[in-house]
Order: C-alpha cells, then sequence, then structure tokens
C-alpha cells in the first residue's frame, strides 16, 4: 500500500513540474527560434553568393512598375514585388536578393509546423516538423532568392486552410474566404494552375471532402466560389494583354515524350542521387536517405487508410509532382510537402509501435527518447553539415554561385564604371546599380579616345584598350579572375 502511494505521489509530482507540462511548447519554441535563426544568418553562411537565376530574378523584380498589372505583368507579382521593396530598401546585396526568400521561408516554416500539428499528435508534428524545416532541401529553398519557394508556399498554405474547413462541424467562413483568395493568388505563380486544378478535382471525387463543401454555408460558398471566378477572369484578361504569360502560367509544353521523361529523370536525379548532377545546383542528395527510409514506412502504413484525405494527399501530391516535373524539371522542389507529411507518417508508425511492444511499463516507453534523440540529433546535424559546407566545396554546385556584387562594393568605388561585355544576366542584374546612381554599368565598349581614365571589367579580359592596373579575384570562380581594373593613362588615379 505504501509503494502504491509513493508512486502516486511521485507520478502527481512528475505531471506537475513546469517542463513536463510544457515540454511542447518549450519544444516548438526552440525548433521556431533555430529556424528562423539560420534563415536570416543563411546569407552569411551558404552558399556565400548568388546563382544566375537569383540574379535574373533581382534584376526582373527591380524592372517591375506600379502599372505592371495593367500590363499583364503579374507572373510572381508578390514575391517581385516584396524583392523590390527589399533592394530599394537595402540596396543591392546578396542579403536583399534573398530576403523575400528567407521571410516567405519563415512563414513557411510556421505553416508546415501548423499543419503537420494539426494532422498529428503533438510529439509526432514536434519530430517531424524539426526534421522537416531543418533539412538541407528546406533551408536551401529558404535561401533562394527566387520565386521558387512559392512552389511549396502556396500548396502548403492551402492544404493548412483546407485543415481547418475540412472535419469542422461550422468551419469559419474567414477561412473560406482565405482559401479562396490562397488559391486564386496560386495560379498567377508559374506551374500551379495545374495544382489548382487538381485541388478542386480532389475536392469534388474524395466522399470526405465532398462531405465537407456539401455542408458548408451558403453564403461563404457562394463567395468562394464568386473569388475563384473573378480570380480566373483576371487570369485571362491579363493572358489576352500580355500573351507571353500564357507560356510561363499554362507550361504549354512542345516536346515528345522522351523529352517529359528526360525531364523526370533530371528533376529527381540531384535528389536521391550520391554524385552531384553537373547541370543542377541542387546538392545532391537533396533528400537525405534516412528522411526517405521514413517517409518509406509512413507510405506503406497508410495503405490501411488510405482515403483517409491526409493520407490520400500526400500520395497524390507525389503522383502530381512526378507528372509536373516532366513539364518542368524545377517542379520537382514541391515534393518536399508531401515528403514531409510521409515522415510524420512515418514516425507516428515507429513509436506507435514502441509503445505496444511495452503498454505497461513506464520505463521501456521513457527509453524510447534516447535512441530517437541520437537519431533525429544524427539526421538534423548532418543536414546542416551537409547543406553548409556542400555548397562551398563540391565544385559542381559551388560554382553555380558567384560573390560578384560583394567584390564590386568592396573593391569599386562609387561613380566608377563597369562594363559586362559577355553576360546578359549579369549585365540586366549590375544594371540596378546603374540605375539607382551608384555606378555607370555598360554591356558595350566606346571608342577608344572615349574610354574614360579607369575602368573596370567583369570576367572578360582578352583584347582590352589600356593596362591591367589590378586583378580582383575570388574563390568561388573557377578561374578565379574576377575583375579587371583597366588604366588608360600613366597617370594614376584611384578608382
Amino acid at each position: 500500500m505504501n509503494k502504491c502511494y509513493n508512486s502516486y505521489v511521485k507520478k502527481l509530482v512528475i505531471s506537475k513540474l513546469f517542463l513536463y507540462r510544457h515540454r511542447f511548447v518549450i519544444g516548438f519554441i526552440v525548433l521556431g527560434t533555430a529556424y528562423i535563426g539560420l534563415l536570416f544568418g543563411l546569407p552569411l553562411l551558404s552558399p556565400g553568393g548568388l546563382s544566375e537565376p537569383e540574379m535574373e530574378s533581382a534584376a526582373q523584380s527591380y524592372a517591375l512598375e506600379f502599372d505592371s498589372i495593367f500590363r499583364g505583368d503579374i507572373v510572381n507579382l508578390p514575391y517581385r514585388a516584396l524583392q523590390k521593396l527589399s533592394i530599394m530598401t537595402f540596396g543591392l546585396t546578396i542579403y536583399s536578393v534573398k530576403l523575400p526568400s528567407i521571410i516567405i521561408g519563415a512563414l513557411l516554416g510556421c505553416l508546415l509546423i501548423l499543419l503537420l500539428n494539426r494532422w498529428f499528435k503533438t510529439n509526432v508534428a514536434l519530430f517531424a516538423s524539426i526534421l522537416a524545416v531543418l533539412s538541407a532541401s528546406f533551408l536551401y529553398l529558404a535561401g533562394s532568392g527566387t520565386p521558387l519557394i512559392m512552389l511549396v508556399f502556396w500548396p502548403t498554405l492551402l492544404l493548412w486552410l483546407g485543415s481547418k474547413i475540412q472535419g469542422v462541424t461550422k468551419p469559419k467562413p474567414l477561412y473560406c474566404f482565405v482559401f479562396a483568395f490562397a488559391l486564386l493568388a496560386s495560379i498567377f505563380t508559374p506551374h500551379l494552375i495545374y495544382l489548382a486544378l487538381f485541388i478542386v478535382l480532389f475536392a469534388f471525387l474524395h466522399p470526405h471532402l465532398r462531405f465537407t463543401i456539401k455542408n458548408l454555408p451558403i453564403v461563404p460558398l457562394v463567395l468562394t466560389v464568386f473569388i475563384i471566378i473573378m480570380g480566373i477572369a483576371a487570369l485571362v484578361m491579363a493572358a489576352f494583354i500580355n500573351p507571353p504569360i500564357i507560356a510561363q502560367i499554362l507550361l504549354a509544353p512542345n516536346f515528345s515524350f522522351n523529352q517529359f521523361l528526360t525531364n523526370i529523370q533530371t528533376a529527381f536525379l540531384p535528389f536521391f542521387s550520391w554524385n552531384t548532377a553537373l547541370d543542377s545546383s541542387f546538392l545532391s542528395p537533396f533528400i537525405g536517405l534516412a528522411s526517405v527510409a521514413l517517409a518509406v514506412i509512413g507510405l506503406l502504413s497508410t495503405t490501411k487508410g488510405f482515403f483517409a484525405s491526409r493520407n490520400s494527399i500526400a500520395s497524390c501530391l507525389i503522383i502530381f509532382t512526378i507528372i509536373l516535373s516532366g513539364l518542368d524539371p524545377e517542379s520537382a522542389i514541391l515534393i518536399l510537402l508531401p515528403m514531409a507529411i510521409l515522415i510524420a507518417h512515418g514516425l507516428r508508425y515507429v513509436l506507435a509501435k514502441w509503445y505496444d511492444l511495452f503498454p505497461d511499463n513506464p520505463y521501456a516507453r521513457i527509453s524510447a527518447i534516447f535512441p530517437i534523440g541520437l537519431f533525429l540529433g544524427i539526421m538534423i546535424i548532418g543536414g546542416i553539415n551537409h547543406f553548409l559546407f556542400g555548397y562551398r566545396y563540391v565544385p559542381m554546385v559551388a560554382d553555380k554561385f558567384n560573390n560578384d556584387i560583394y567584390l564590386v562594393d568592396q573593391n569599386l568605388t562609387p561613380g566608377s564604371t563597369i562594363y559586362i561585355l559577355d553576360d546578359k544576366i549579369s549585365y540586366s542584374f549590375f544594371a540596378i546599380l546603374d540605375a539607382q546612381g551608384i555606378y555607370h554599368v555598360f554591356d558595350k565598349l566606346p571608342e577608344t579616345n572615349q574610354l574614360p581614365d579607369k575602368f573596370a571589367t567583369l570576367g572578360l579580359h582578352e583584347n582590352m584598350p589600356g593596362e591591367v592596373e589590378h586583378i580582383i579575384t575570388s574563390p568561388k570562380s573557377h578561374n578565379s579572375d574576377r575583375i579587371y581594373i583597366y588604366t588608360t593613362q600613366d597617370e594614376e588615379k584611384e578608382l
């Protein structure tokens, strides 16, 4: 009797401990702090430069005007507007180019945590969230200064909003309206118009979701349909004003079935191979072997309850991503979302099986903390190290990034003249500095007698008039030499 009483007292005391009662809240706070800290430190950590797609994105964003929406220039409009605001506020730097993706990445991480916490128990959601948002693939996506992150952001937002509507007796009208606006905004992101069609079709074909739609209040349902119709009308009008956006949004392909299969191979090679593909900026393996193993376990564990909405969504999203990547290899990045869901399923299955082995032994149940913690620690630390050092030292991907903007800022004084003759993307990127009145940037050489006393060239240095005064090198370039400073007079002046 005394022994039972002591045991009861111990349990009672443990349950009242602050750390025990708030363990999950503390865990999510630590996760959020670590994730946001990593995100805002990404430009200083890795890859340490900009790729050509990032430079092209910055140039397109800076060219955005207030009347762009009336001229049909609406592709990736929210991201481009945010990126232009960042460049105008902080100047043209590596950080300002990546800042929009960092901000959206922070929101995406929060949405993914909320989604997993909505669908799974808190302990499973916490572990799966840690593996998802601190993985090398997710960090790369959040640190890439291109609209690529929107391919994952919109579906994650739509799934979370859908989870707030489905399975609720009386869903709040606000969630219905926001879902409609998110669905509308997503179709202006390249490739995602097919996802919007897929979501609508899936909602009408799936019995649980069809039941939810039938029981929605009339007013929110009518307004949601009205918003979607207005969005489609706006898209059609923009396509009529600016026909080139049709190819960008619809991905109207003009290639053979063999090309379709080649695109799929190109898309998924860096995800699962151990040798980084030469034509990809993704570091292989983009998804770690341990994460793939958990996802496979999760996929197999969902076969019994496949027709539950959250189970079938992950499997259907994988199939949809494979089909979409056949049209555009970059769309394969969307697989990160269903992989995160399947990893959560895998963790839920593993934990449930462990607890079933020891249903009445609390010590055995608690002992699972140590191997699971060790397993998660190895995966997280290994993934972060893979990201930090891989993008710096693996030649196939490190060479796709340059820090030219940093070299220009550190070695050239305002008002200097820069000639960029062999790279249209670099010229359009550095032309932002000319538009801001910081440097004089040209893509053609004038007559020899019209050259300034001193000028700089980026990359090209053969058959140039004048004498080389100084060469600025970069450890990120395969040929090391990046900027050449010339003088056309014997008298030296500070550039």
